[in-house]
């Protein structure tokens, strides 16, 4: 069900991943480093990229979901693994026997996990989540204290072996926000301490915050689409001394080339009539292989080593590019969506309203993910 990796594909390059893993660690030392491998590892193949990030050394890894958690134990990683996004009726009864690390928000989350333990007779590995300020999960702060309680009492059923939370800005240095949810952080740790928890993991730090903010590291930072070559923000990683690597690279193959004469309409509606004779070409990567569509009369790729813009809307399977006037390019010419030897997944981002992260995790299944061991940047 997938297209022939000669017509179009996206490449992965793990030594590019180690790389820029390796680089992120030497940074952050001495705190530990866990490798986020969720969302089938921003798109890059969830069993790849948590086998590399394993043979890297990394201790850690953090999943999202329960299936995820699960795929990574039936492929027969036994490592360290934290996951900590469930619904309120899933049973996390084999979470809890895989000696899989929850992720606890509430105190029906504990409920769960506790009822989880007494099914499968092992105790339970929790990361008690104390919301500083990104509103999402985590419990508030006013619901922190009875938490922190209700845990120490369970302690035989219940090990509190961390506390965590998630940093709102942290691509921006001096937000606010940041020093406020320190300080959120700090008095959620002293809280659960005074509580009888002796939490032996901090974590705070997302990729930016390990990239750009010492104070944020503690025991171990969470590092996620940084891992992957893509800076979370703008020139965070350079700020920081370490040249990321590209990990995904999206290629294709022009499958037609044609000329056409000026005042000729591209695509559906004509949102792209031609100012001028030229020569168009087919790539056969659409939306639904994870193109968005506003890279339509906004966006551009890499044909032959130069860039030329993608014009007309974004279809299903396939965009249109101007190759411009007297073009020689041909069918089966290389072309680079974005990664090695082309632009970067935030160029593409920019061009089209969003940021890499989406770029690389929408990448569709019908793409085949061609893993390349020894790629990297030249």
């Amino acid at each position: 069900m997938t297209i022939d990796p000669s017509t179009a594909a996206a490449e992965i390059g793990v030594a590019a991943f180690v790389d820029n893993i390796t680089a992120i660690r030497a940074l952050v030392a001495p705190a530990a480093v866990m490798v986020v491998v969720k969302a089938d590892g921003y798109g890059h193949g969830l069993l790849t990229m948590a086998a590399a990030a394993r043979s890297a050394g990394i201790e850690w890894l953090g999943v999202a979901v329960p299936g995820e958690a699960r795929q990574l134990r039936m492929a027969g990683d036994d490592g360290r693994l934290f996951c900590w996004l469930y619904g309120p009726t899933e049973d996390l009864t084999d979470l809890v026997t895989a000696d899989v690390d929850l992720g606890v928000s509430s105190l029906g989350e504990l409920e769960r996990v506790v009822s989880a333990t007494r099914q499968s007779a092992r105790r339970a590995r929790v990361h008690l989540k104390i919301d500083t300020g990104l509103s999402r999960n985590g419990a508030p702060a006013a619901a922190w204290p009875e938490l922190c309680r209700t845990a120490a009492e369970v302690a035989d059923l219940v090990e509190v072996v961390g506390v965590w939370s998630h940093l709102a800005a942290a691509e921006e240095i001096g937000h606010p926000s940041i020093e406020a949810q320190v300080q959120a952080f700090d008095t959620a740790v002293a809280v659960a301490r005074s509580a009888g928890l002796d939490p032996v993991l901090r974590h705070l730090a997302n990729s930016a915050g390990a990239l750009g903010l010492p104070a944020t590291r503690y025991e171990m930072v969470r590092l996620g689409i940084a891992a992957y070559g893509v800076d979370p923000g703008v020139d965070v990683a350079a700020r920081a001394g370490v040249e990321l690597q590209p990990v995904m690279t999206l290629r294709a193959g022009l499958v037609q080339v044609k000329e056409l004469t000026a005042g000729s309409g591209v695509s559906y509606g004509h949102t792209w009539t031609a100012p001028y004779d030229t020569v168009i070409g087919l790539v056969p990567i659409g939306y639904a292989d994870g193109l968005l569509r506003q890279a339509g009369n906004h966006a551009s790729v890499t044909v032959n080593g130069r860039q030329v813009p993608i014009v007309g809307r974004v279809c299903m399977d396939q965009c249109v590019v101007d190759l411009g006037p007297g073009a020689v390019d041909r069918a089966g010419d290389p072309v680079v969506i974005f990664g090695r030897g082309g632009q970067q997944a935030n160029e593409l981002a920019a061009d089209c309203g969003t940021i890499g992260y989406e770029i690389v995790t929408r990448i569709g299944p019908r793409l085949r993910r061609v893993v390349s061991p020894g790629l990297q940047e030249d």
